[in-house]
């Protein structure tokens, strides 16, 4: 019998991912200042307002700085509505530095917090998806398309918050075959009618489908209850690390104690899920198993982990203790290896705040470096 999976993401316009991009594009603001800041800051956004706390370190970033950066995220997102404008909102900053205990474990290079995280990857049959669950994946593809198309003014009418929901059926083997049902809700001006909202919709959702894949009109839902015009902070709070599955597997694979956004790399919560996710997706890349998923899990003030698993859902081509000892030789898993290897000291975290933060096209300028595919040829050497 075949099986029905579905993941839901959402826009960079939904509240919760406007907070994480207000978080992220504050920590690249402290490292563009200093490198080695260490922060974790969160984010509210209600009507016209936005408040922030946390902590960081000490650093020259200013208060106007902060300011700034807030009101360009928003106004970047397109929220300049009139209960909600990157011009006319309140900002409240209660961020303070960071307490002295944490950072005492952090000096000694050992992890910033207990934990665990964990990483993945899987090779869809017949289907490029960047070595991603096919349901997440397109439940992305189909809110950036979308969005991309209202930033490059391509659609108008169409504002910033959007949800999708992608259900697809496997045959027995786990082979996808189609996309059984399609859910898009997106926020649209109050004069564009339901009918010009599905048009517009229906079009980005039928042309991120793969290649040979289609889908029946009654099985694209659009708008379910008629009309999503109030949206945004002003239809519904936002905050920071509220839409953790939606960063990561889509629910296709676990997730681990903590969110992302706003938080440095010495925070293993985000280090150490960028790790896996890099070991998990070269050794799929490489061949050595069709589906690899790992945890770890760490002390504060530790450097080295507590425990390291493994289980490739009984695909491995190879020995998997072996391959297991491997990953233990071959990469340093304590917070500063993994900080070295991914180079994650740089302003490189506000792209990743919406669309997910794997199976992702890494850049020129060090973001998601943990996609990259670079240790092939020295996996299957020790093979």
């Amino acid at each position: 019998m075949s099986y029905l999976f579905t993941s839901e993401a959402v826009s960079e316009g939904h509240p919760d991912k406007l907070c994480d991009a207000i978080s992220d594009a504050l920590l690249d603001l402290y490292l563009s200042h200093d490198n080695k800041s260490r922060t974790a800051i969160e984010t509210l956004a209600t009507t016209d307002r936005v408040i922030i706390s946390g902590e960081t370190s000490a650093s020259s970033v200013t208060k106007d700085e902060i300011e700034t950066t807030i009101r360009q995220t928003v106004k970047n997102i397109g929220y300049d509505q009139k209960s909600f404008s990157y011009n006319t909102l309140s900002i409240e900053n209660y961020l303070h530095h960071q307490s002295s205990d944490i950072a005492l474990g952090v000096d000694k290079q050992g992890a910033g917090d207990q934990g665990i995280m964990f990483g993945y990857a899987k090779r869809e049959q017949g289907i490029d998806t960047n070595y991603m669950p096919i349901a997440i994946f397109l439940a992305n593809r189909i809110l950036k398309n979308l969005s991309q198309a209202r930033h490059s003014g391509e659609i108008s009418g169409i504002l910033p918050d959007a949800k999708s929901q992608v259900t697809i059926e496997y045959d027995t083997s786990g082979k996808p075959l189609r996309a059984s049902k399609i859910l898009v809700s997106t926020q649209h001006t109050a004069d564009l009618s339901q009918a010009k909202v599905q048009e517009i919709a229906s079009k980005y959702i039928r042309s991120s489908l793969p290649q040979g894949w289609s889908i029946k009109d009654e099985d694209i839902l659009i708008n379910p209850t008629g009309r999503f015009v109030i949206g945004g902070p002003n239809g519904d709070t936002g905050l920071t690390g509220r839409k953790i599955i939606v960063d990561t597997y889509g629910g296709y694979a676990p997730h681990g104690g903590g969110a992302f956004s706003g938080k440095d790399a010495t925070k293993v919560d985000r280090a150490a899920a960028y790790m896996l996710r890099y070991i998990a997706k070269n050794i799929v890349a490489a061949g050595l198993a069709q589906e690899c998923l790992l945890q770890v899990s760490y002390a504060i003030g530790l450097k080295d982990p507590l425990s390291l698993y493994i289980d490739t859902k009984g695909t491995c081509l190879v020995d998997e203790n072996k391959l297991l000892n491997v990953i233990k030789e071959m990469f340093d898993l304590t917070p500063h290896g993994i900080i070295k290897q991914l180079n994650l000291q740089n302003p490189i975290y506000l792209p990743t705040s919406a669309y997910g933060h794997f199976g992702r096209t890494p850049d020129n300028k060090g973001c998601f470096s943990w996609e990259k595919t670079d240790k092939i040829e020295e996996l299957q050497k020790c093979f």
